[in-house]
């Protein structure tokens, strides 16, 4: 190794070690605040009491339950957005989430320490906003390569390579003491929580007032994200909260203003002036320009700091005008313009993940007829609109669909006579609410059947890829192959300046196909580009949609974070002296089997209506307005036998189990939602009848709301087995937990 490669290797080294002590430091100082012989010592500057903010009133408990819900959602996209390793472990950020908030509730009887708070949001402000050229930001960003994946699952830019421990330890080393910094921020909110729940006139009420502002926080947050907000917007509204909620201690006020000031001066900071950043209502979007004498020449898009997408001009006036460019690859052979190397102007074509528009521009360009533009996110949408040399989705023969591609494939009664799949894949973009990642579902043996029955008989299906890895290939071969009948026709298109390149699979009209390979030209550039490395894959089904996973089994990155998981946890209690004491087992099992129960809720409704962030959001709404009702009818008839309430929740997982999802998509919307509602989501009513039922036997005890926000944690990493079993084990999984509970909750019963 060169002197300056090892110089510069140890530094990078020195650097990660030096800013994981830091946080490790601060973390563990933050927690033993919490030590039960620290109860007795002189109040602190930035410690107050939760009878002084007036914690005990409805109104105060909506404000708190709101901007928790409301940081809570803020943390897992800005989070997940500029540190890429937890794009792929989306819920590690929200069972930190659940971590703080549970400990809080364990901690409710103690004083609030305002600093476990603000130190640990002021560091990771400082960590996510760190300039791009700086040595950090490099190291950050190479996160998802030290933690690595193995050959088991794919992440865009890490190479399928044997799993480094040593760059495991490496990542561990920075990404557990930043797991434990989240979970801090969210201590004292659950403290007030928690306080406000035991000391409330009427536990029920209290409770619901608690559901419904986080209703409230949910929906604030989904309208920011959809107005396009950055960070800073964000940070602004949760201190301008956090301000209301803390204004009684004129101290902490300062304080919290202060410490959220910090926080939205850092984020208003530009990074590069060779960049636009965006963020729509999926992901965090730069836009750079590639700048010439002569003008721009192309756009480039990332997504999370990843390369993502490309603007270019293909028309035949800048092709013309730019001879050079385009010396060394031919237009006609650009990825773009091949599919109609195949089907030359087809009347009707639809392009699922179009982008900002270079494949829709390419449709219009070789004679379509109509072009139906399909896209989830809107602000791709508009940028495409405003930039692209083409004005492809200015056209009158161009239709735009704002919507997932398999959800359109699943509600549409069109059929076209070409069908392309745009290099669609999410890069790093997951739901917000579970693990599947927003393409999932595209590319499932039952998603490639309605591609189909949208096909003409005499039209082609045509999937472009940036295959990496030879098990992805052999995947999309194996599922056109058992769909169509047929091998498809399979190449890979080089990258070039003006294209993105990438594999094709051709599928379809035999006849039709044929026909094309009689072109001689066609037929030699081909096979000049076939014969690439592929490896058999397990072909993915709605029930098992990990399309970037190679075969059912448990990732060893998912293995190694789950135990970072638990091993925190455990060290957090260890901390604040409680132990395992502290967590009561009927409460911990509500909550796990809860937990697992809303991924398989909203795995399988982003399945019916879409995995668009607006569906997750109003699904789980939608479990949380039952849970309302839940309190409602308990309110009702406090004297509910809980028998009753368990035979509801067990009758109803066995039809959420039984009940096959395709046995779902009635022609009529309000009826889908009416039967899918009905069918999947009953037993969340129920289990809301269980908790709320034994949460007011032990008197809304914080420790008990804390023990099921564990339960979530727990419940959190336990979704992760579907990746092993597929989504409907979720379901027996939860079963079995909810099972477990009537023997955890036996103490209670008892007591009552």
């Amino acid at each position: 190794m060169p002197m300056g490669t090892a110089a510069q290797s140890f530094g990078s080294l020195t650097l990660l070690v030096l800013v994981a002590s830091l946080v490790v430091l601060l973390a563990y100082r933050l927690a033993r605040l919490y030590r039960p012989e620290s109860a007795g010592s002189p109040r602190g500057w930035l410690e107050v009491d939760a009878r002084e903010l007036g914690a005990s009133g409805y109104g105060k408990l909506a404000w708190i339950s709101g901007l928790s819900l409301f940081l809570e959602m803020a943390m897992i996209r800005w989070v997940s957005s500029e540190i890429r390793v937890f794009a792929y472990f989306k819920n590690f950020v929200l069972v930190a989430c659940f971590l703080g908030f549970g400990l809080g509730c364990m901690l409710c009887r103690r004083r609030i320490h305002l600093n476990v708070m603000l130190g640990p949001l002021l560091l990771l402000t400082i960590l996510l906003t760190v300039p791009s050229e700086s040595l950090l930001h490099k190291l950050i960003a190479q996160l998802p390569v030290l933690l690595g994946s193995g050959s088991e699952v794919h992440i865009w830019g890490v190479p399928a390579a044997p799993v480094s421990w040593s760059g495991m330890f490496l990542a561990m080393l920075f990404v557990v003491p930043l797991f434990a910094e989240i979970a801090l921020v969210f201590v004292p909110f659950g403290q007030l929580v928690g306080w406000s729940l035991e000391n409330a006139k009427n536990g029920v009420t209290a409770y619901t007032v608690n559901v419904q502002a986080s209703l409230a926080g949910i929906g604030a947050f989904t309208v920011l994200g959809f107005l396009t907000e950055p960070p800073r917007v964000w940070v602004l509204v949760a201190g301008a909260l956090s301000l209301i909620v803390f204004w009684r201690n004129s101290r902490v006020r300062v304080a919290v203003g202060l410490a959220f000031l910090c926080c939205v001066i850092l984020l208003s900071l530009p990074d590069r002036r060779d960049r636009t950043t965006y963020w729509s209502p999926y992901q965090k979007l730069t836009l750079v320009d590639e700048t010439h004498k002569s003008g721009v020449l192309s756009y480039s898009l990332n997504t999370n700091d990843s390369w993502y997408q490309q603007v270019v001009n293909l028309s035949p006036e800048f092709a013309r005008a730019h001879p050079a460019e385009f010396a060394k690859s031919p237009i006609e052979w650009n990825a773009y313009n091949l599919p109609y190397r195949f089907y030359p102007a087809p009347p009707s074509a639809l392009v699922l993940g179009a982008g900002m528009g270079n494949d829709v521009a390419a449709a219009l360009r070789n004679g379509a007829g109509s072009v139906v533009a399909v896209e989830i996110d809107p602000l791709i949408l508009k940028l495409g609109r405003e930039l692209h040399f083409e004005h492809p989705y200015q056209s009158p023969r161009t239709r735009v669909v704002l919507d997932d591609a398999r959800s359109y494939m699943q509600n549409s009664h069109e059929q076209f006579d070409l069908i392309v799949f745009s290099l669609l894949d999410s890069h790093t973009t997951t739901s917000h609410f579970s693990n599947i990642r927003i393409d999932n579902y595209v590319y499932t043996r039952e998603a490639m059947m309605q591609a189909r029955r949208l096909l003409r008989p005499d039209g082609l299906l045509i999937v472009k890829f940036q295959v990496e890895t030879p098990w992805i290939a052999g995947r999309l071969h194996g599922l056109l192959q058992e769909i169509f009948g047929e091998a498809p026709v399979q190449f890979q298109s080089p990258p070039q300046f003006f294209t993105t390149g990438g594999r094709f699979f051709v599928a379809g009209s035999r006849e039709r196909i044929e026909k094309a390979l009689a072109d001689p030209a066609l037929a030699t550039f081909v096979g000049a580009h076939a014969g690439m490395a592929m490896e058999p894959a397990r072909v993915t089904t709605d029930d098992w949609p990990y399309f970037y996973q190679h075969a059912p089994g448990l990732p060893l990155s998912v293995i190694l974070v789950s135990l970072a998981v638990l091993l925190t946890l455990g060290w957090f209690l260890r901390q604040v002296g409680g132990g395992a004491g502290l967590v009561q087992p009927g409460f911990f099992l509500l909550g796990a089997g809860f937990m697992l129960l809303e991924a398989q809720i909203v795995s399988r409704m982003a399945l019916l209506f879409g995995t668009t962030w607006v569906v997750n959001s109003i699904v789980v709404s939608g479990l949380l307005c039952l849970i309302v009702a839940a309190n409602l009818v308990y309110q009702a008839w406090p004297g509910i036998p809980l028998w009753w309430a368990y035979s509801g929740l067990m009758l109803t997982l066995v039809v959420m189990y039984m009940v096959p999802t395709d046995r779902l998509f009635f022609e009529s919307w309000i009826t889908r939602v009416l039967v899918a509602t009905l069918v999947l989501c009953s037993p969340v009513f129920f289990a809301g009848i269980v908790f709320v039922s034994s949460f007011a036997k032990v008197k809304f005890e914080g420790s008990a709301l804390g023990s099921n926000l564990f339960g979530s944690l727990a419940g959190g990493l336990l979704e992760s087995l579907s990746m092993w079993f597929g989504l409907k084990a979720l379901a027996v999984l939860a079963a079995v937990i909810y099972l477990g509970s009537v023997v955890g909750l036996r103490r209670v019963r008892q007591a009552s």
